[in-house]
């Protein structure tokens, strides 16, 4: 059950993040060359994985505290930010923090990797 519910959370955290307010996910994946998107990166376990409309996205270089939290400087659960996609492969999220990560697409996901517990 606690699973099922931290599943619940973080997907309402992320489904916030995923496109701009209002806006189809398909056109998420425009193919023009950078697309900037609103975004709220789920943090609360690390900054790992990240999905963008209906495609689940990994990070390059993980993030975390080493316990499997945010590092410090980042907000905890989410950090508001842009993500940027450079292709239908590639994103970069930023935000006014100074904070960069670099995403790559993870073909033929259905899920996240690991849920948050």
């Amino acid at each position: 059950m606690r699973r099922a519910i931290v599943a619940v959370a973080m997907a309402a955290g992320l489904l916030t993040g995923c496109t701009a307010s209002g806006e189809d996910p398909a056109a998420a994946r425009s193919t023009s060359p950078a697309r900037e998107l609103p975004f709220d990166l789920y943090t609360h376990c690390g900054i790992d994985e990240a999905r963008i409309g209906s495609t689940y996205f990994e990070a390059e270089v993980p993030l975390s505290d080493g316990s499997g939290n945010p590092p410090e400087g980042w907000d905890n659960p989410t950090q508001r930010g842009t993500m940027t996609l450079k292709s239908q492969t590639e994103a970069v999220f930023t935000d006014d923090a100074g904070h960069e990560v670099h995403f790559r697409a993870r073909p033929g996901a259905t899920d996240f990797k690991h849920i948050c517990a």
